[in-house]
């Protein structure tokens, strides 16, 4: 599958608008409330609120920095506990899900970090009604392995997100829901490696990643 930079990159910030519009659309609408609102129980709950949603502003935003821009300000190794706090600020906030964190490596390549985020992107936004991701990467001889594992009552993997991370999507048919699902394979690919998925009837959700020389 080949599409042109540009258009992935429109695919990109598509993704990224559509999940920054309900906490920003929530900033918004608190701030509309507290400007009409006199009772000052009501005025406390509207700035309750309003840093609620500036932090999963925030949150998400640290998130996507990582895994889709260009990790300004770092080198070409980025440190592994910058990845686990924009895990943790995105997905264990509210306790719906557990992270459990076995990544053992001081640092990892800014490519390793966007494959790893993305992965977890994916497999956390399975979690339709929580559980756990079992987060392990391990570097050996100049490769990187990287695997996801969801776990809960609930899993759900659309079927255009298990054939973009696979390659298997067509040029007109990856849409900004699979664009992550497509980075993590092209990637993968790039690097001399590959991405999987484990099989729709598993009962559980297994992502995997080979980078050759990551």
């Amino acid at each position: 599958m080949t599409i042109a930079p540009v258009d992935f990159a429109s695919l990109l910030c598509s993704r990224l608008c559509h999940d920054l519009l309900s906490p920003v659309g929530a900033l918004n609408n608190g701030l509309e409330l507290l400007a009409d609102e006199t009772d000052p129980d009501m005025r406390a709950r509207c700035l309750e609120l309003l840093g609620e949603s500036a932090r999963a502003s925030a949150n998400k935003l640290k998130f996507f920095r990582l895994a889709f821009g260009a990790a300004g300000g770092f080198g070409d190794a980025v440190d592994a506990r910058e990845a686990k706090a924009a895990i943790e600020g995105l997905f264990g906030g509210d306790g719906r899900i557990e992270i459990n964190w076995l990544v053992e490596e001081a640092t990892l390549s800014k490519t390793a970090i966007k494959v790893l985020l993305n992965i977890v992107l994916i497999a956390g936004d399975a979690l339709v009604r929580g559980g756990r991701l079992d987060i392990g990467v391990e570097v050996v001889g100049g490769r990187t392995e990287i695997a996801v594992r969801s776990e809960g009552p609930r899993l759900v993997l659309d079927p255009e997100l298990r054939t973009a991370l696979t390659g298997e999507t067509a040029d007109d048919a990856l849409t900004p829901r699979a664009a992550a699902a497509w980075l993590v394979h092209r990637l993968a690919v790039d690097s001399g490696g590959a991405a999987i998925v484990s099989p729709a009837d598993a009962g559980f959700l297994l992502f995997g990643a080979t980078l050759g020389g990551a």
